[in-house]
């Protein structure tokens, strides 16, 4: 069996879910985190990165400027389906990457376009990545947890876990 490509397994996971939860440490040293829709739809080329739109009187801009590690969780409960990634965040103004993100949903936000005075592009580079996903239906799941309950051995085949380095 050919070794899947982490990249495309990890993006196959999270293109489909809408928020992320982007978690960054915030200047007094505690763990904030902030929903935020993930602006690459096309999927992760080989540079490995994730891109949102990002206010520059933002929190999360703020926070940036003193660490650029985060952390960005998604979740589809209906799926069984939940990626945690670490990446390193950097912010850019480059018009051409803010043209190419800028969707109509964005005017909410940034009324004036990609030329918004307020508008920055949040680069996340991936590094690292963790996933579970559960292909068996919550039927089998119920009745795995149940037999557990019962037997107390730790139900098997409860879905894939696996590490993902980029």
């Amino acid at each position: 069996m050919a070794q899947e490509n982490p990249r495309e397994k990890l993006w196959e996971l999270i293109k489909d879910i809408r928020f992320a939860m982007i978690t960054h440490r915030h200047e007094d040293g505690s763990l904030h985190a902030c929903p935020m829709t993930t602006a690459n739809r096309e999927g992760m080329n080989e540079d490995k990165h994730l891109y949102f739109l990002l206010g520059k009187d933002s929190d999360l801009s703020r926070c940036l400027q003193h660490s650029s590690d985060i952390n960005i969780s998604y979740a589809d409960p209906d799926k069984d389906s939940y990626v945690s990634i670490s990446a390193k965040a950097s912010v850019s103004n480059d018009l051409a990457i803010k043209e190419k993100f800028y969707g109509p949903m964005a005017k909410a936000w940034f009324p004036d376009g990609p030329n918004d005075p307020n508008l920055q592009i949040l680069i996340a580079r991936v590094d690292f990545a963790e996933y579970w996903d559960v292909k068996e239906n919550k039927l089998v799941q119920l009745f795995k947890m149940a037999k557990s309950a019962v037997t107390g051995e730790r139900p098997e085949g409860m879905g894939e876990h696996r590490e993902i380095r980029l």
